[in-house]
């Protein structure tokens, strides 16, 4: 198997999360990469399903990037919450 070298432009902060939770799995970047392009290559796509978003998904992230969401000190006030 004949390896290449490539470029990537990637968001610096994503990168050094991604390559902190690779280290944590004993993994590096170059493996992980490797390992998506190979299942890209089995799968005949991408290895995951990707979606449109629904309006409710991006009304429900919107509140939750603008902290407007719930918020509960206990799992119990949670549940209580559900449950109502």
């Amino acid at each position: 198997m004949t390896k290449v070298q490539t470029s990537l432009r990637l968001d610096a902060d994503k990168l050094s999360e991604a390559k902190e939770i690779l280290k944590s799995l004993g993994l590096n970047f170059t493996d992980a990469v490797n390992i998506f392009t190979n299942m890209v290559v089995v799968n005949k796509g991408l290895p995951f399903d990707v979606k449109i978003p629904t309006k409710e998904f991006k009304a429900s992230m919107d509140e939750l990037e603008n902290k407007k969401g719930k918020s509960f000190k206990t799992t119990d006030e949670l549940f209580k919450d559900l449950d109502s």
